[in-house]
């Protein structure tokens, strides 16, 4: 089963709902949601602080700030995902 990451931090309000949207997609596509908190690890907070939260799946980002459920839906949907 495919997974999608979810690059977030606590506290951060779009994570939460980038969360929920994604979880609302699941009814669309058969995936699982991981989130990394990115205040456990230096090079990920140096990386996402500034853009999270950040999608990505199987190491490629989607998107950021929000959920395009167009672009998580069409890559889930790819062959060579899932």
């Amino acid at each position: 089963m495919t997974e999608v990451v979810v690059y977030s931090r606590p506290g951060c309000h779009l994570c939460v709902e980038a969360v929920q949207a994604l979880e609302a997609l699941r009814s669309r596509a058969d995936f699982t949601i991981r989130e990394v908190d990115i205040t456990g690890d230096d090079s990920l907070h140096r990386a996402y602080l500034e853009r999270i939260p950040v999608i990505a799946i199987e190491g490629e980002e989607l998107c950021d700030f929000f959920v395009d459920e167009a672009k998580v839906l069409e890559r889930l949907e790819s062959p060579g995902y899932g």
